[in-house]
């Protein structure tokens, strides 16, 4: 038996965490992280839970805006807390909202620089695999857990069993050195039986949506939120679409609105199907084409997380640069004296390869490490 953290989102998955740890003898401490947008909502059974002043700000209401299901709601506080009393296992609820400002203030910083960036995995680096093992070592827990879908197998870090969920490729920027402390206890099944385990339970979210990014943008446009934190910066991003041999072929608002291969939602009617090819925050230009344009035979990713020796690399490996993609084949070039830079041939050229994105670097099933798209 060993003393594990685990984040509880009060979401099904990680209800039915918690329970087969529990099932597994393990004791378990459930924790709530609180690391949204400042509400004038707070907790109101604090008396329930152990808090430290006994308030616990949250995002007022369960749904966003856009109909979209969020995450770190009073809702979702409510469905944690209750969920961890009915297993009868302590729980406690930590505001990390200054933490978390990093990610807020990263996630429109890469909009502003003309990149796409992922919130979610930055948000796995830095807090729920970062700031939550300072809690866990605070506690003399000997693991942290959550509800990801993805495997931890003799130490090493594998896709989850369900591929329609998989979860992995959010995960590549955990610091190796603790992949030893992790527990992913839903990995090893498929969505529809963890729900089918919360029903036999009654734990009362069975049925709940899944979150969906981005936790903090809770409504209206993406855009609409980088330029409400930065107005300023924001007041020199409107300029042109521009064809990919330079012709003008109208005006955007801003080029925050925008990432590389999107096609919907572009405010220019052209006749054709137009993507995104390239961002140039220097001129405020969007360069658009045809979907051929998209395709690129490789790419160049910084900050490289390495979850293996670097002997250990194999050169041909697969490549995901997508959440909602699937690795692809490639060649994995590595540069020892300046291990934090790589460069991926892929064996097919693809489409969209936005800087800002992560590339994730797979032999088979299992999660090598990756990088920041350049």
């Amino acid at each position: 038996m060993a003393r594990i953290v685990l984040a509880m989102s009060g979401g099904v998955d990680s209800s039915v965490a918690a329970h087969l740890l529990l099932d597994a003898g393990h004791d378990v401490v459930g924790v709530f992280m609180r690391h949204g947008e400042e509400s004038a909502s707070v907790y109101q059974n604090a008396d329930a839970c152990k808090v430290g002043d006994g308030k616990l700000p949250v995002l007022s209401g369960g749904m966003r805006a856009d109909h979209k299901q969020g995450c770190c709601t009073a809702s979702d506080a409510a469905d944690a807390r209750r969920v961890a009393a009915r297993m009868d296992i302590p729980f406690y609820a930590l505001d990390l909202q200054a933490d978390f400002k990093r990610i807020v203030d990263y996630f429109v910083d890469d909009y502003l620089s003309g990149r796409t960036p992922n919130p979610c995995v930055r948000c796995n680096q830095w807090i729920k695999f970062g700031r939550l093992f300072d809690y866990a070592d605070s506690v003399d827990a000997e693991f942290v857990a959550t509800g990801h879908y993805a495997r931890m197998i003799d130490g090493t870090l594998h896709r989850g069993l369900d591929s329609k969920k998989d979860q992995s490729y959010a995960l590549f920027g955990i610091r190796r050195d603790r992949l030893s402390r992790m527990m992913l206890p839903v990995g090893g099944f498929e969505k529809p039986r963890i729900r089918e385990i919360a029903e036999s339970l009654d734990l009362g979210v069975a049925a709940k949506k899944d979150s969906q990014e981005i936790c903090f943008v809770t409504q209206g446009h993406h855009s609409d939120f980088v330029r409400a934190r930065e107005p300023d910066r924001s007041s020199t991003t409107p300029g042109n679409f521009v064809s990919t041999d330079g012709k003008v072929l109208g005006q955007h608002r801003g080029y925050e609105a925008f990432t590389i291969g999107q096609r919907k939602g572009l405010g220019i009617a052209l006749g054709e199907p137009h993507f995104v090819i390239r961002i140039d925050p220097k001129t405020s230009d969007v360069v658009l084409g045809k979907k051929a344009s998209l395709a690129k035979a490789g790419l160049t990713a910084g900050e490289a997380n390495w979850l293996v020796d670097l002997s250990d690399l194999p050169s041909e490996v697969s490549v995901q640069i997508r959440y909602n993609s699937p690795p692809q084949p490639a060649k994995l070039t590595i540069d020892e004296s300046n291990p934090e830079q790589f460069e991926v041939t892929f064996d097919e050229p693809q489409d969209a390869v936005a800087p800002g994105q992560a590339a994730v670097v797979y032999h088979d099933s299992r999660v090598l490490g990756g990088g920041w798209i350049q």
